[in-house]
This record gives C-alpha cells, structure tokens and sequence, in this order.
C-alpha cells in the first residue's frame, strides 16, 4: 500500500481505470445485467451489441439524447476491450470467424466492490465470527500431529455430540431465531458470489500459461524435446500450486453425484425458511451449484487448450514436410509479438479495396460464347526423375480410444500401473505423438501420480529414410495411473 505501488495501480490496473472513468455506471450497470446476473460466461459480439443498444437507447431517452456519444454500440464493446481499458476480453473461438466477449477478473472485483458500498438494512456478524472460529479449529487439528491430542479432541466432540443427543431425546430442541438464519444466509449468499468470482481469475491465469506456451513455441529454436520438457515442467507446476490443488479438490467435490444432490436438497429446504423467503432472494440462486459447475467447465477447457497446443506442435515439427513454409509462419508470428506490445505509429499496412465494388445491371457486358482452345495431338512424355509421392499422403492420427482402452483394461486386473508397464504391454507405434497422447489422456481423463525421485526410460522404433528402424528413447519421471 505504498505510494509507488498505488500510483502504478491507478495507471495500469483495469478496474481503477473503470471506477475513475466517467462511463462507469453504463459500463458496471450493463456488464452485471448482461454478464454477472445471469451468469453469463461468454457472449457473441452481435448478441452484447444489440443488448448494448437497447440500453443506450433507453438512457438516452431517459437522460437526453446528449447522454452518450451516437456511435454504435460495437464501437462502444471494442473500446472496452481495448488494451488501454482491459473491462472486457475479445477473442475468436476455434473455427468461427465472429468474435466473442467476457468479462474480465478486474472488473468483476470493480462491480463486486461497487456492490458493497450500498447501505445494507442488516448487517450480521455471529456467523462471520462462527467461521472464523471454524476455520482456525479445522487448522489447528489439520496440523496436529500427536495422536494421543488428536484422540483427546475427537473424544471431546463425541461427548458434546452425546450431550445434544442426550438434550434432543429429551425434547429439547434448540432452533436458531429469525436472526440467526437471515445472518447465516446472508454469509451464504456473499461467499458464492465470491466463488463465482474466483472463477475468472482462476481461468485468467491458465489462459496467462497458454499465451506463454504459445510465445515460446513461436520463437523456440531448439530441440523438441527441450521445449516439452519446459512447457509441461510448468504446466505441473500450475497444477501443483495451491490455486490448482484448491480449484481440483473444489471440482472433485462438486462433481460428486450425492454431493449435487445434497446441495440441492439443503438449498431447497433453506429457501423455504419464512425469515429467508423475506430477504427476497433470486430465484437463480436454487441452481447456484449448477453456475459453479458451468463456470468451472470453462476453466477446464481453457486447460485443454495447452494439451491440444502441444499436439499440433508435435504433427507441425514431425509430419510436414515443407519447412520452408513453416519457417515463413514462425517468422509472422514472432513478428507479430515483438510489435503486439509497441505497435508502430501511423499507417503500417493496407488493404487493397477494402470497399465494396458496385456495379449497375446495364454496366455488364454482352454475353461472349468462350473459344474452344485447341489441343495438339502431341504424347505426354514422362519426366526422369523417380520420386515417391507417399510422403504426401502419409497422414499418421493417434486413436485415444485405443489408448484410453489399454489404460482402463490395466486398471480393471490393479489398483494401479506406471506409464513404462503400459507402452511395454502395447509398445508405442506412433512414436513421440503416441507418448503425449498418454500423458494427456493422464491429465484430462484419468488419475494419475508423478514420482519426481524416480526416472522411467521409455523406448520405441521410429522409421528411417533407409528403411532400419531406429530406436529412440524418452527420459522422464514415473508417471503412474491410478483407479
């Protein structure tokens, strides 16, 4: 909180730059209606443009026609998005040429933040400091390592548990007050809209990691090798850190079938409460549990991306035969990053007829029948040169099902079994491409553990240009898959 520190904030933070910005209530109240309410994660520029237009339209002839600029509302989404504001994210899905918006981590915290500061009619505190006390018992057991004090703590909380037993058998019942629920609820109520929050922020840093890997696979000049071996180096370490053992702990518990239903059994019983029902709660808030799911969806996808990046690296480097154009590509590329941050003054590239052309119907020619060339009588005669043209038809895809299918059938006859047992049981016949499928395959549909003490040394014959297989190997730490 030092004075360096804030003024670097003010200038560069996007959500500063938002809460200082004169367009901050059209810009907070429309991105929480479109986005934040719904709980929409992902939305088509037509789609926000008109919903944009709508409102634009209603504050112009609520506020006066001078209210905004008259420029269109796509316009109004791409200067959102822009670098120098950073409120909204445009990019291009896989195989669709009409960009898409989201939300950014910091304006969600702007919006969140700018939700807080109305007056609230009730304010409750026992459940805050209930939690509180909760979460430093849970850590004070969680470290303690004697088990005779671990043993003295469980026996005390069976006693208590006796005791109110005892207390309810008796016909003591003690229910929490009209207070007590509308405090707790409101506790609820703020902690997932928190989790939802946490969401973008957690895809943010994945989608950080993929621009990364993509930025060196542009400018890498080394072996392949070398550069799987950093990447996937620090993709474990994403997924090993304390966001991504939290976010994967989180997701195991929610996909759990008894743990949705459980879920959605309390919520339902809770909402029915007469000092809930009069805090008017939303009606999305039922299937908030679902909005988790959805939102954590996204963040899964945003961590097979880097998987799907890596194999096109490996089809690019091993099957394509013309490096004269992959060279070409990596050169654009590499290009287009080192200007991505300064982007040169003033016009830098044109467009040949970006208009365009009209033609009037009487403006057409007469129909004019095409001459018939003539072909001479002449035989074609054969080239010399004896060239094999089934290096342009060899296309080599590696079938996951199959390896899926070697996976699961191991894990039917053990509880568990390491990536070496697996490609000696079916020896690799893809090569390397087959050797990240599996790890992949680890990643995305199966459990697996990586003992870091221990290297395996995996083994397969590639084909060569003379026809003797050779026999290349792969150094890299146990990997074993588990039920």
């Amino acid at each position: 909180m030092d004075h360096a520190s804030l003024e670097a904030l003010r200038s560069h933070h996007p959500a500063w730059r938002l809460l200082a910005s004169p367009q901050a209530p059209l810009v907070a109240s429309f991105l929480h209606r479109v986005f934040i309410a719904p709980n929409v994660r992902v939305m088509a520029a037509a789609d926000l443009a008109e919903a944009l237009e709508d409102e634009l339209y209603a504050l112009r002839e609520r506020l006066g026609e001078e209210t905004f600029s008259r420029k269109p509302a796509i316009d109004f989404l791409n200067d959102w998005a822009s670098p120098e504001k950073g409120w909204l994210r445009k990019f291009y899905r896989q195989g669709s040429d009409e960009p898409q918006f989201d939300l950014t981590p910091a304006t969600e915290k702007a919006i969140a933040w700018l939700g807080q500061l109305s007056e609230r009619s009730f304010v409750g505190t026992e459940s805050r400091l209930l939690t509180l006390f909760g979460l430093l018992k849970q850590m004070s057991e969680g470290s303690e390592a004697d088990p005779a004090k671990r043993l003295a703590e469980l026996q005390k909380r069976r006693d208590e548990l006796d005791a109110q037993i005892a207390r309810v058998q008796a016909g003591e019942v003690v229910l929490l007050d009209d207070t007590a629920l509308k405090d707790r609820f409101q506790q609820f109520l703020q902690l997932a809209r928190e989790l939802l929050t946490d969401f973008r922020e957690v895809e943010h840093n994945f989608r950080r990691l993929d621009r990364r890997v993509r930025e060196r696979i542009a400018l890498w000049e080394g072996s392949k090798g070398a550069l799987l071996e950093e990447i996937m180096g620090e993709r474990d370490a994403i997924a090993d850190s304390d966001q991504g053992r939290s976010f994967r702990a989180f997701w195991d518990f929610l996909m759990s079938s008894r743990r949705q239903e459980e879920l959605t059994a309390l919520l339902d019983q809770v909402l029915t409460l007469a000092p809930v029902a009069e805090l008017k709660p939303e009606a999305r808030l039922r299937r908030v549990h679902y909005d988790w799911l959805e939102a954590g969806e996204h963040t899964q996808r945003t961590v097979a991306q880097l998987s799907q990046q890596l194999r096109r690296f490996l089809d690019d480097q091993a099957w394509l035969e013309n490096r004269r154009i992959m060279e070409i590509l990596r050169g654009i590329e590499a290009g287009t990053l080192a200007v991505r941050d300064s982007p040169p003054a003033g016009e830098f590239m044109d467009i040949a007829e970006p208009a365009a052309d009209i033609e009037l119907p009487m403006e057409r020619p007469l129909h004019t029948p095409a001459l018939k060339p003539v072909i001479a009588d002449i035989a074609l005669q054969a080239g010399a040169e004896d060239i094999d043209a089934a290096a342009l038809y060899a296309q080599v895809v590696v079938d996951k099902a199959r390896l899926a299918g070697h996976i699961r059938k191991a894990l039917q006859e053990r509880a568990q079994v390491t990536l070496r047992e697996l490609t000696e049981a079916q020896p690799l016949q893809q090569g390397l491409a087959e050797l990240v499928t599996y790890l992949q395959l680890g990643s995305e549909t199966f459990r697996t553990v990586v003992d870091e003490g221990t290297s395996e040394r995996i083994a397969w014959e590639a084909p060569a240009s003379d026809g003797v297989p050779v026999r290349k190997t792969a150094h890299l730490p146990r990997i074993i898959f588990v039920r």
